[in-house]
């Protein structure tokens, strides 16, 4: 064996560890995967853009599970990166401090064209697009990717994710009419600055982030899939995603929790979750969306893979 490759993957909504076994031949298997819902970018909106004290802590303790979970393995090689929250945070000097303090984890702050260009590469890596449009949908930010040619040609990641958008828009019980319509608005003006964007005029969407991935776990409870959670390749009319994202919508947020394939914790940000897809579906007239399991974590484990191939320490 190679090494256990561990990556932790800090994000604004939820915090994630995968550990992956590269073996000297270049082959890897996954042999540990986490999540634990931190909300790390909780009230920052309201508060000058500084982490809270609360989510610090709540951060915190899951990246010291993570390290037991990681540290119970041999040769272990670990990248922790941490995204928008961090990277709009006043106080990340002191919060990345803490971590390293407490825990021992150097976090590196990656900029949003970084995790984009990872977003790319776990989705061409793994799934047969040669044209498309790549959405990461996470807390605190959206990171779009023009595919051409299997190529990226164009990327951004703009400052708005499921947890903001709630946090600027809405009332997470009850959705007015009006909320939504400002939050679509908000939204396609976001999306008109864009000037590339037109490029994506019909091509399929590839969703990744939790947000996104829920809509195709509600449509797959539906259709009684037994691996509802495996949703790797799957995909969607647009008049599913639309009659999910309304079945959503429609309900208060008691009624959420209840509804199949969506997570209790999330069904507070759901809807300010949704609303950059079920926009830019309309956006482009665009023709399906295809749903990703891969997006940065495993970019980073492709990147790491070409690595040690150059390095010769595998074939």
């Amino acid at each position: 064996m190679m090494e256990n490759f561990a990556v932790i993957n800090l994000g604004s909504n939820s915090a994630r560890l995968t550990i992956n076994q590269i073996d000297d031949d270049g082959a890897y298997k996954e042999v540990g995967r986490y999540r634990e819902f931190v909300r790390l970018s909780e009230d920052m909106q309201l508060h000058d853009n500084t982490l809270q004290p609360a989510a610090m802590d709540r951060t915190i303790e899951a990246l010291k599970g993570f390290k037991t979970d990681y540290s119970k393995l041999s040769n272990v090689k670990l990248r922790a990166v941490a995204t928008a929250a961090v990277r709009n945070a006043k106080n990340k000097k002191k919060f990345l401090k803490r971590v390293r303090d407490e825990i021992g984890i150097e976090l590196e702050v990656i900029p949003g064209t970084q995790e984009a260009y990872y977003d790319y590469l776990g989705v061409t890596e793994t799934l047969p697009l040669m044209n498309c449009l790549i959405m990461d949908t996470g807390g605190a930010s959206t990171e779009l990717i023009l595919v051409q040619n299997r190529k990226a040609n164009n990327l951004i990641s703009i400052p708005m994710g499921s947890v903001n958008l709630t946090e600027k828009y809405l009332n997470p019980d009850q959705i007015s009419a009006r909320e939504l319509f400002n939050m679509t608005t908000g939204m396609t003006q976001l999306y008109n600055g864009i000037w590339w964007l037109r490029k994506a005029m019909n091509l399929p969407i590839v969703a990744l982030g939790g947000s996104n991935r829920t809509l195709a776990k509600i449509q797959r409870r539906k259709e009684h899939f037994q691996h509802f959670e495996d949703i790797h390749g799957y995909r969607m009319r647009n008049d599913e995603v639309n009659n999910v994202f309304g079945e959503v919508v429609s309900q208060n947020l008691d009624g959420r929790k209840k509804i199949p394939g969506l997570s209790k914790d999330r069904a507070d940000i759901i809807v300010g979750g949704l609303i950059p897809i079920v926009t830019i579906i309309s956006y482009l007239d665009s023709d399906r969306t295809v749903f990703s399991q891969n997006g940065l974590g495993e970019g980073i484990l492709f990147e790491e893979l070409k690595q040690l191939r150059e390095e010769g320490k595998i074939k």
